[in-house]
């Protein structure tokens, strides 16, 4: 009685089994009757009414074009978006290169007392306030220059129609309606176009400042958020070493914008008290041209001091010889007294390095990419110091 008493496995063995000898899946009328279902002239039966399945279109030399060409068509497209959207992708990179770099500023008041916010307050009040200046130093004399020479202009005019060579050549060659007609004509609308593009210009500047404001006191407020998110996407077992190489390359940048901020506003200071004892004209807005472009690295002392002494040249020569001779000595100060005490503390890069960085940055993004190209720099240093170097000695 219990050999003929079969489990439910070993019922699932036999069937098994018996599907292993007959490998063509045959039914139990076919193993009864020993004639095949009938099929169609596509090879179809019962079970599979359409007939056998073919290769998967995945293998096919079509299909596969097809995917390769849509995977093209979209690297393309996604570096359109990226061209397209440069622009707006820079004034986010300078926004939270802003905000990494004032951020010491902040935990420095927020050491003294003060919450976060009330810190960020003061700290972004300060740099309104450092635009309005320049704005109110710059805006004034530029504008007030361009309506004296429109002023001036007439008497010009005058005064070459009251030269006897003038009046002898307009005299043979018509020289002076002529001249009225170009004036009419063609140099009053382009001048007119001109104004007009001017002060579209002048429209997009004060947007993208307002805008760079704006993200840059987003990024102030959430920079811990933002670090702590991050942070996050990086496995636990690293993200203690990742979160202190991160902290030590945000601290070098703070470092680096808040030493070179801090050399430019001296460079200015300095420069403003220089013009003023010289009784230069605009004394204040030179100096804050030489604040700007001292901020810009390797170039930018001696552009600004170029741009200052030839202005100062057109009102007299030898103020401008005296400006020439006080920025040379000037910048040597800076480059071997000022620039290390100030910069000891911030970046920790090699002369030769920051030299390559700030061509390479220069080259791609113009004044931007040279401004961020040092502590870039310093980063990825950073990086091969602590990450790649420690794995190829362990290699």
């Amino acid at each position: 009685m219990s050999a003929d008493v079969t489990s439910p496995a070993q019922d699932d063995a036999a069937h098994d089994g018996a599907a292993q000898d007959d490998p063509g899946g045959a039914s139990a009328e076919e193993r009864d009757t020993g004639t095949p279902p009938a099929k169609n002239g596509r090879g179809a039966d019962e079970a599979q009414p359409y007939g056998l399945p073919g290769k998967p279109l995945a293998r096919g030399p079509f299909l596969f074009g097809l995917v390769g060409g849509l995977g093209v068509l979209t690297a393309i497209a996604l570096a359109q978006m990226v061209v397209a959207s440069l622009s707006t992708i820079i004034l986010v990179v300078v926004a939270m290169f802003l905000a990494v770099g004032l951020n010491p500023a902040v935990e420095a008041l927020q050491r003294r007392g003060l919450g976060r916010r009330w810190a960020i307050s003061i700290v972004f009040a300060g740099v309104v306030v450092a635009f309005a200046l320049f704005g109110l130093a710059v805006v004034p004399p530029l504008s007030q220059q361009v309506a004296d020479f429109v002023a001036a202009v007439p008497g010009y005019v005058t005064e070459l129609s009251r030269h006897p060579t003038l009046r002898r050549l307009d005299a043979e060659y018509q020289i002076l309606p002529q001249l009225a007609s170009f004036v009419t004509g063609t140099l009053g609308p382009s001048l007119a176009s001109g104004v007009v593009g001017a002060g579209l210009v002048v429209l997009d500047g004060v947007f993208t400042t307002v805008t760079l404001l704006v993200l840059m006191l987003y990024f102030l407020g959430s920079l811990h958020t933002i670090k702590q998110y991050l942070l996050k996407l990086v496995p636990a077992s690293r993200r203690e070493r990742t979160g202190a190489i991160a902290e030590e390359i945000l601290g070098g940048i703070g470092g680096y914008v808040a030493g070179n901020v801090l050399i430019s506003v001296i460079a200015g200071v300095v420069s403003w008290i220089f013009l003023s004892i010289l009784g230069v004209k605009y004394a204040l807005a030179l100096a804050l041209v030489v604040a700007l472009t001292d901020l810009i690295p390797l170039v930018g002392a001696t552009i600004g001091a170029v741009l200052v002494s030839a202005v100062v040249a057109l009102q007299s020569l030898p103020v401008g010889l005296a400006c020439a001779i006080f920025f040379v000595v000037y910048q040597q100060i800076e480059n071997y007294l000022i620039y290390p005490r100030v910069m000891k503390r911030s970046v920790d890069v090699t002369p030769a390095v920051t030299v390559i960085a700030a061509l390479f940055g220069g080259a791609l993004l113009g004044i931007v990419g040279a401004l961020l190209a040092i502590p870039v720099a310093a980063a990825i240093s950073l990086i091969i110091r602590e990450v790649v170097l420690p794995r190829q000695a362990l290699s």
